[in-house]
């Protein structure tokens, strides 16, 4: 197994119920950063960052344009931009049109990020109820990535892991009782 060097776990509707559960149980010494590109609706203000940060000992922040990632940070996807991988490990913010209906799109980020760490990038998959994330997941693969889907009879919204699962050889299906467990492991692989 290669070091993973980022996760990034995309989900839409039922996904916040699965961080809320997995969030406690992470290592707080991870030495990769965790990227989280939820589909939800844009607002002033973010409640999203301030619920998963009462959750977990790591540091949750909304991620800024051109920011380096940091090992043991939860970094929040804002809502309507694409975020985009850069090859220096920084972020990029994108308007441009929505991509499977959403912005940000989960494909967008699992492709960008694909060809910036490779071997060394694990994304995980969560409830929701569109397609988006299977493209993504295909192009981790491609470029020797992980792709983790939950399990379809734990989720709310089971649509967006069983396309992925139909489309894309996945390398583990987990229930969200086993994400946290799953994650801490990859620190030794």
């Amino acid at each position: 197994m290669n070091n993973c060097e980022a996760l990034i776990i995309g989900g839409s509707a039922g996904s916040l119920d699965v961080l809320i559960q997995v969030l406690p149980d992470i290592n707080p010494t991870l030495p990769f950063p965790i990227i989280i590109v939820l589909h939800r609706k844009s607002g002033k203000e973010s409640l999203l960052t301030n619920v998963l940060s009462t959750k977990t000992k790591l540091k949750v922040k909304d991620l800024e344009e051109k920011e380096r990632m940091m090992a043991s940070t939860i970094y929040i996807a804002p809502p309507n931009y694409h975020l985009l991988i850069e090859n220096n490990q920084t972020f990029s913010l994108d308007a441009s049109e929505k991509v499977n209906f959403s912005r940000p799109s989960i494909d967008v980020t699992f492709e960008s990020a694909a060809q910036v760490f490779e071997e060394n990038l694990v994304c995980l998959l969560l409830s929701g109820a569109n397609s988006d994330g299977t493209s993504g997941l295909q192009t981790v693969k491609k470029y020797g990535g992980r792709a983790i889907i939950q399990n379809p009879g734990s989720a709310i919204v089971p649509f967006m892991p069983e396309y992925a699962m139909e489309h894309v050889a996945i390398d583990a299906i987990l229930d969200p009782k086993e994400m946290a467990n799953y994650i801490n492991q990859l620190q030794n692989d």
